[in-house]
């Protein structure tokens, strides 16, 4: 039930990441192609693209996926920022495809105090310019869903709906549930009912169909918040028991579950044979 996993460093390159995802107990991983605080990118080289599509299959992971740069915000009225968004956004777009990954994960953004009628119509036409130009790429762009409050674009499922209704393209764009961020954006998911009540109003808003991953965390602010701070499991705000209902669910028992926890690798390790030990009970 749930393919377990976390994020992967890709220090050295793209390559080494599959044998560390292994190491620490993966099934599924997450990734940057890039790094993610800085605008300019080297290529990616032919060769570490073909070592780690050989990687992944030797390891044996499954439905991995990218998480998009921290700077990049489509949603930004400023023209400098927008268009360096745009074009960090296109270049992990063919990053992803050219490694064979299956999901790439990004933020929603900031409509930076303008309006959200202003964000979402740079963001939806931003997305649907930068798809319509890869008319057959394989991999699917996952929107993220976030905290919520003041200026971001993907707080609550409502907007998320908006967002995706309005670029379309609804077999190349779903979405990531991000179990910490829905959570301090103010719904319930702490006990199986609140859990299901959640899901019952993405199902309705959104469709269970476009949810294809999740980010697996904890939240070391309480509910409604609307501050993203990630906790190790069943040590923060949530507890244990949504983590128990989600990695034994078979409704997701083909999607990628990828901790975001802090405290490194030894950490990943513990969070993940706890996820397994959940699996089991």
């Amino acid at each position: 039930m749930g393919l377990l996993g976390c994020h992967v460093s890709i220090s050295g390159g793209v390559q080494n990441a599959p044998l560390r995802a292994t190491a620490l107990g993966c099934e599924t991983m997450q990734i940057f192609t890039r790094n993610a605080r800085r605008w300019a990118s080297k290529a990616l080289e032919p060769e570490k693209i073909e070592d780690f599509k050989a990687g992944v299959k030797e390891q044996g992971l499954q439905e991995v996926m990218v998480h998009g740069s921290y700077l990049t915000n489509l949603a930004s009225p400023d023209p400098r920022i927008h268009s360096l968004s745009v074009t960090a956004f296109e270049d992990e777009l063919d990053r992803t495809e050219a490694l064979g990954i299956p999901y790439f994960v990004i933020h929603p953004g900031s409509h930076r105090g303008t309006s959200r009628s202003e964000g979402l119509r740079l963001l939806t036409s931003s997305l649907q310019k930068s798809l319509e130009a890869r008319p057959n790429y394989r991999s699917i762009l996952l929107l993220e869903t976030t905290a919520g409050g003041g200026k971001s674009m993907g707080g609550s499922f409502e907007l998320l709906a908006e967002i995706l209704d309005q670029t379309g393209k609804p077999d190349r764009i779903g979405v990531c549930f991000d179990t910490a961020h829905v959570f301090a954006a103010g719904y319930d998911i702490r006990t199986k009912a609140g859990f299901e009540e959640t899901l019952e109003g993405f199902d309705h808003q959104i469709g269970l169909e476009r949810l294809k991953a999740f980010h697996i965390n904890d939240s070391k602010t309480k509910l409604g918040s609307h501050h993203d701070v990630h906790e190790n499991i069943g040590q923060g705000h949530i507890g244990i028991e949504v983590f128990r209902f989600l990695v034994n669910d078979p409704r997701f028992k083909h999607h990628p579950m990828n901790l975001e926890t802090p405290g490194g690798d030894e950490a990943f390790r513990r969070n993940l044979q706890l996820l397994y030990n959940l699996r089991q009970s």
